[in-house]
């Protein structure tokens, strides 16, 4: 039996991310700002982006090497036509016991009955703000909040035995006020809400780290209207440190990459739309498969795949997150995670 796959950091890969449309209907400023990706953007051609059968055919292989959950991300993946057959397929994967989508929600009233029916376990929806004008601003005016909740109403009827989960980036200024609204409109549902610090991913979205509200400021805040208790994690390399009510009203959880990263225990690799493999989504470059999965359809092509993923695997030592965390000046980084170029996040899914 061939040794447990590791990079040089010891971690294991179990986790592979597929993005499967680098197109978004929305413009958050934090991701894909307007002044950028206008209407004269050129964005990937449907040629140009992997089809179902390699997407199909990567995930058989990282699931021979020890992959076990895989997301479907984008961009905004329900751009995808036929989504759900892609989801069929993947869920019979030998191997992968869990796959799940993360959406904006505006396509999701639409599709939540046809993707459960497919197979798909989980969904996470990103939703900054339940008031309508502030989720307006941070969506670049794209949607309209209703449109979401519609969404977020027809995924939790369609019944995903994974789950529903909202994820929340807060900035400073623009969102922290709505953190207790956040937190009031999904207490005392099955629902799970996940506070995200704003992220330096990309090059455009003009990050500071004075717009990083931490962890535990908004964790104080919720803790002081309503108690909260720490809860363990469900699994290694869980990103979410979670909290349930003492109340009985439900959970929350709080994702720190910025003021308590947790690369130590990353398991993740992220596929990009047009087929590069990217071992951190704080990555400057990826490797190219599509070339592989193009060159050769045949057994021996899956050789080479599995070859290409075990090696590019076993020589990661990404840690931008922990790098990050390092005072200015300190010489064990150099400015190194502060002065890359990174890969922007609607390319690889967040």
């Amino acid at each position: 039996m061939d040794a447990p796959l590791a990079d040089r950091i010891g971690r294991p890969m179990r986790d592979l991310r597929i993005s499967v449309m680098d197109r978004c209907n929305f413009r958050c400023p934090y991701c894909m700002p307007e002044a950028t990706y206008h209407e004269g953007f050129r964005f990937l051609a449907p040629r140009e982006r992997l089809d179902f059968d390699e997407i199909a055919r990567v995930a058989r292989v990282a699931a021979g090497l020890g992959v076990t959950k895989l997301r479907l991300t984008g961009g905004e993946p329900l751009l995808r036509p036929g989504l759900p057959d892609l989801v069929a397929r993947l869920v019979r994967v030998p191997g992968i016991e869990d796959v799940a989508l993360t959406t904006n929600g505006v396509l999701l009233a639409r599709s939540a009955a046809a993707l459960r029916a497919a197979g798909l376990h989980r969904v996470t929806v990103s939703l900054d703000s339940p008031d309508a004008a502030v989720f307006a601003r941070m969506s670049g005016g794209r949607a309209e909040l209703p449109t979401v909740l519609d969404g977020i109403g027809a995924a939790r009827a369609a019944g995903f035995p994974g789950g529903l989960k909202i994820n929340s980036v807060i900035q400073r200024g623009v969102n922290d006020s709505g953190i207790l609204d956040l937190a009031a409109r999904f207490r005392g549902t099955d629902i799970v809400l996940r506070f995200i610090e704003y992220m330096d991913v990309g090059t455009r979205n003009g990050w500071e780290r004075a717009d990083v509200v931490p962890s535990r400021e908004i964790l104080g805040r919720i803790d002081a209207r309503w108690p909260l208790m720490p809860l363990s994690p469900n699994y290694r390399g869980e990103v979410a440190r979670r909290y349930r009510y003492v109340d009985g009203e439900g959970e929350v959880g709080f994702v720190s990459s910025v003021s308590a990263p947790f690369c130590g225990d990353c398991s993740r690799a992220r596929l990009s739309s047009d087929g590069k493999l990217y071992t951190c989504l704080f990555a400057a470059e990826g490797t190219d498969l599509r070339a592989i999965l193009r060159e050769d359809d045949t057994v021996q092509g899956d050789m080479k795949l599995r070859a290409t993923l075990s090696g590019i695997w076993r020589g990661r030592a990404d840690r931008y997150s922990e790098e990050r965390a390092i005072p200015r000046g300190c010489s064990a980084v150099k400015g190194k995670a502060r002065a890359a170029e990174k890969i922007e996040m609607h390319y690889i899914g967040g």
